[in-house]
Order: structure tokens, then sequence, then C-alpha cells
């Protein structure tokens, strides 16, 4: 049904009615190591996060918005917006946290060498 997607979509923008909304961006001139240095900084905030009982949700989403965002937050033109971030307590009866995806065996697509 492509309303209903549209809607669930569109929850992205409300951080999913968690009660903080967490905005990243990044300084425009930096390169590839520095946004592979960045995707780590994020995975820290999601485990020390969760590390104290709270739930987060990484949201490329904004992205597209850069401009609003940028504008709207006075975001310095030198900087690139990443992505958003909800956190708070999930709620286990929301549609979003009800989707489970099948995982790939690991070693399908993991070579451990010794």
């Amino acid at each position: 049904d492509k309303q209903k997607m549209h809607h669930q979509h569109g929850r992205n923008y409300c951080f999913f009615d968690a009660p903080v909304g967490l905005m990243f961006t990044i300084d425009r001139v930096l390169e590839q190591g520095s946004w592979l240095d960045y995707g780590m900084f994020l995975q820290n905030i999601m485990i020390a996060a969760r590390g104290n009982g709270l739930d987060t949700c990484p949201q490329a989403a904004f992205t597209p918005f850069h401009r609003v965002i940028s504008e709207y937050l006075n975001i310095p033109e030198t900087q690139s917006v990443v992505c958003g971030m909800s956190l708070g307590y999930a709620d286990p009866n929301a549609v979003e946290n009800s989707l489970t995806t099948e995982r790939e065996p690991l070693d399908h697509w993991v070579t451990f060498l010794n």
C-alpha cells in the first residue's frame, strides 16, 4: 500500500516520536577516510546509548533535505548533513520495530585468515 509506505517513511521526520532527535554534520572538505571515522563515531554513540538502556535509529532519510535542514538549524555552508538519529526507548508496538530481516550467514561474506 503506497499511502501507508509514504506515511511510514514520513515518520523519519518526527524521529519516530523519540524524545531526542540528533542531527550529524561533517566538514565538506574531509575525504573518504574521515567518512569511515564518522561511521565508527556514529556506531559508538549507538553502542553507548544501548549500554545505558537507550535505543537509537540512524536515519539517512534526512540527507536529501540538506539545504532545508541547514537553513532551519543554521548549519554553516562548510558542513554537510550526514544523517539524523532517533534516541530514546523503543516502542515495541510501533510498526518500525516489528520488522525483522533475514541475515546472510557470516561464512557467505566473510573470510577469516589465520
